[in-house]
């Protein structure tokens, strides 16, 4: 693979100034079923959810209503598009449990639900092209999870993009089949998601988390990155 750009548009930043999105790129990992003790960490991650949170006020916690109001502030109905984060933290709380999918799929989930950030994963082993978090055009193609139906954001949406095809929609709301993380992914980079008033140093011990999770259960070797308004653009490269 050639090495790789992975960019944060300026008019992402422009908006949304003080966005931080933390960045672990792990390569080498073997993925699969994942193992019992972390099972275990996922159930607990929804139990403290639970303890945490209840549905009457969910929406304005301060983690969750800073999701919401951007998403608003784009002309996104939050109530009709949730954020990652709101969307499993409302399955937590109705005692729905969260599939188990594979080890990095969980572990993204178990980091997620403890911090309450929106956590993402896209397998890299299959990109060819540099991939960025920008406002779309509306000429994108994005091919949703479970589907084989091509659609197209709406113009302005903030999306996750190889090119131009869409990895995710509304920023953190849904991923496409392409890059999904897969038992037979062997390179992946996670992605975690924070809004004011998560500061940054929160954003970079998550990742400290993921990457701790990942070699434990996953083996390989990963490395931690940030993406700033002041730093927007880093390699994808070992």
């Amino acid at each position: 693979m050639t090495d790789l750009s992975y960019s944060i548009a300026d008019q992402v930043f422009a908006r949304f100034p003080d966005y931080v999105r933390g960045v672990v790129i792990a390569r080498d990992v073997k993925n699969g079923d994942s193992p019992a003790p972390l099972v275990e960490m996922l159930r607990a991650a929804e139990a403290s959810v639970r303890e945490r949170l209840d549905l009457e006020t969910l929406a304005s916690h301060p983690r969750i209503a800073s999701w919401r109001e951007a998403f608003r502030a784009l002309g996104v109905k939050p109530n009709e598009f949730r954020s990652s984060i709101e969307a499993m933290s409302r399955r937590a709380l109705r005692e729905q449990e969260l599939p188990s999918i594979n080890a990095l799929v969980d572990i993204g989930n178990v980091v997620s639900l403890r911090h309450l950030l929106p956590v993402g994963g896209h397998a890299i082993d299959v990109l060819t092209r540099d991939i960025a978090l920008r406002r779309a055009t509306g000429e994108e193609t994005f091919v949703p999870f479970g589907s084989t139906e091509a659609e197209h954001p709406a113009a302005g949406e903030i999306v996750f993009v190889e090119g131009d095809t869409v990895l995710t929609r509304r920023w953190s709301w849904r991923q496409a089949n392409h890059t999904l993380t897969l038992p037979e992914t062997t390179a992946i980079e996670i992605n975690v998601d924070g809004l004011p008033p998560v500061p940054q140093a929160e954003v970079e011990a998550a990742c400290d988390e993921v990457m701790d999770l990942v070699q434990r259960f996953c083996g390989g070797r990963a490395r931690r990155e940030v993406l700033t308004r002041q730093n927007p653009r880093i390699s994808l490269g070992s």
